[in-house]
This record gives structure tokens, C-alpha cells and sequence, in this order.
């Protein structure tokens, strides 16, 4: 019988998201700091606010997704 809920490509998938989320998160938060820092005139202080706006983000996620992962194992588990 087939797996109702992703089948065998769901686990890769979660740690590929891990794998792209994170530096995603922080480039993109670091990135619209260096932006407001050159529009605003206030290097580097928004660039670094950005950054750890954009770890906060990758931290989240990772934490979203390992609860997915760890919600699969208990669920497989019950079986």
C-alpha cells in the first residue's frame, strides 16, 4: 500500500530544505540590511541587524522542520 503521507522522497526533501533555508535565510536578511544601510547612510548597523534577523529566521525554520521530522518518526513509530 502506498504512503499516504509524502512517500519515500519525503525525508530528503525536509533536509534539502534545512540544506537551502539557511543560507537563504541569512543572505537574504543580510542583504536587505546592506540595502537599508547604503539608502539610510547608516553602515554597518542595519547590515548586522540584518544578519541576525536572518540566522533568527534560519534557526526558526531548522526548528519548524525538525519538529516535521521528528512528528514522521513518532507517527511511524505508532504503526
Amino acid at each position: 500500500m502506498a504512503n499516504p503521507t509524502g512517500g519515500r522522497f519525503q525525508k530528503p526533501a525536509l533536509l534539502l530544505t534545512v540544506g537551502l533555508m539557511f543560507p537563504v535565510s541569512i543572505t537574504v536578511g543580510a542583504a536587505f540590511g546592506y540595502y537599508l544601510d547604503h539608502r539610510l547612510g547608516t553602515f554597518p548597523w542595519l547590515s548586522f541587524l540584518g544578519l541576525c534577523f536572518g540566522v533568527a529566521a534560519a534557526f526558526i525554520n531548522l526548528v519548524r522542520v525538525l519538529r516535521l521530522f521528528d512528528n514522521d518518526a513518532n507517527g511511524a513509530r505508532k504503526d
